[in-house]
């Protein structure tokens, strides 16, 4: 790959089985931390049904949904170029503190106007961390000599990003119960306030190559660079493809998945319950990455398809037991989110990375944004189980994409 080498004083390590470098392991553990606080946010399996309480329909809250994918759109690309251009660790502090300013628009006004402005501070937010996560730590990684790792290290972040998102949905209903709004609404901003502290200790060393004095290339050039990459690399396009397809579905579905739980008639204190329940389902999916390394692609295309039919037999059975389906299912949709970002990485050779990956990151706001506008058009004449089943169909063609390539590593 085409980024700054090891520096004299910084040698590279082995990453054989032998214990890690000490450096990588205080990435892992900063990453961790900031996956982690970025999701400990109490809002998440509650603010679709506060909107709905403050009198939005499933139209209106589709339509949310879908300013959030719009601004995503025109802010992804940009955000992706500044960070190969400027500084990828300064994103990953703004981005956050962007979320924390959305959410207290929402606290204090809420109306459809704050809530889609929020949902624009939101979208901006998470385009800034976006392509800029991924690169720092790969390019973090390759400095230490312990590229092979990024995987790992990636799959345990989301684990622990999964595991936050289930500790705050667990919290959300004993905190709204004891604390009512204020809790939930001041607990929320107070861990995007820490993740940008911890994004702030993260290490950047992209520029210990360059001359004194010398100037890192313009955003032009940084961006032809990575339109370059995509044009030339047939494995980066499949890469991309396969990347957006699979995160854009499940990602659209999950923002649905307290509705399809209300949907079940029960208790609106058990909605935050069930959601934990296929929140377990993606944070071991993060945790089995090393293994599904190791599939084969016929074998890992299975496990696709086998996930979609769970998925519409779970959201079908209308039943709070029918989650334990939807969760699996949930499992192996971030297992195979994971690896498509591998074998993304992999296949980036030049110095854009974070371009490249935003690009994917853009098609996966217009594919979910195509997502939510057929769960609004579907909603208005079918149950929520009927339109998870629907959307749970075009990953029977992944299943069939993923077992025509290769293994996660590879990237031919």
């Amino acid at each position: 790959m085409l980024t700054a080498s090891p520096c004299p004083s910084d040698p590279p390590v082995s990453s054989d089985s032998g214990s890690p470098d000490p450096r990588v392991r205080a990435l892992a553990r900063r990453f961790c931390a900031y996956s982690g606080l970025e999701d400990f946010v109490l809002l998440y399996p509650l603010y679709a049904l506060l909107f709905a309480e403050n009198g939005l329909t499933t139209a209106e809250i589709s339509s949310l949904f879908a300013v959030w994918c719009l601004v995503g759109v025109l802010v992804e690309v940009p955000s992706g170029v500044w960070a190969d251009a400027v500084s990828r660790r300064a994103l990953m502090v703004a981005g956050p503190l962007l979320s924390a300013v959305g959410f207290a628009l929402w606290a204090v006004t809420p109306s459809y106007a704050a809530y889609a402005a929020g949902f624009a501070l939101w979208a901006v937010g998470g385009s800034l961390r976006s392509g800029a996560t991924e690169a720092l730590v790969h390019d973090e990684l390759e400095r230490l000599g312990a590229a092979d790792r990024y995987g790992r290290v990636m799959g345990r972040a989301a684990a622990v990003s999964m595991a936050a998102t289930a500790a705050a949905t667990a919290a959300a209903a004993p905190a709204l119960a004891v604390g009512g709004h204020t809790l939930v609404w001041g607990a929320s901003i107070g861990a995007c306030v820490l993740c940008a502290a911890v994004g702030a200790t993260l290490p950047e060393h992209r520029d210990r190559t360059r001359p004194e004095g010398a100037k890192g290339p313009g955003y032009l050039t940084t961006l032809r660079a990575g339109l370059s990459e995509v044009r030339a690399g047939r494995p980066v396009r499949h890469a991309m493809v396969l990347a957006v397809v699979i995160t854009s579905l499940w990602g659209a579905l999950d923002e649905y998945v307290p509705l399809l739980a209300a949907s079940t008639g029960v208790a609106t204190e058990t909605v935050p319950l069930l959601v934990l329940v296929v929140w377990v389902g993606v944070t071991l999916g993060s945790l089995l990455v090393t293994a599904g390394e190791r599939l084969s692609a016929r074998a890992l295309g299975a496990l696709v398809a086998a996930a979609a039919c769970a998925l519409a037999a779970g959201a079908l059975a209308g039943t709070p037991s029918g989650f334990v389906l939807v969760g699996a299912a949930f499992l192996v949709f971030q297992l195979a989110d994971v690896l498509a970002d591998v074998r993304l990485q992999a296949a980036i050779t030049g110095p854009s990375r974070a371009t490249v990956t935003s690009l994917t990151g853009l098609g996966t706001s217009l594919a979910s944004l195509a997502a939510y506008g057929a769960y609004a058009a579907l909603s208005s004449s079918v149950s929520h189980g009927v339109v998870f089943a629907l959307l749970a169909v075009p990953y029977l063609a992944v299943a069939v994409a993923l077992g025509r390539g290769g293994p996660a590593r590879s990237v031919s």
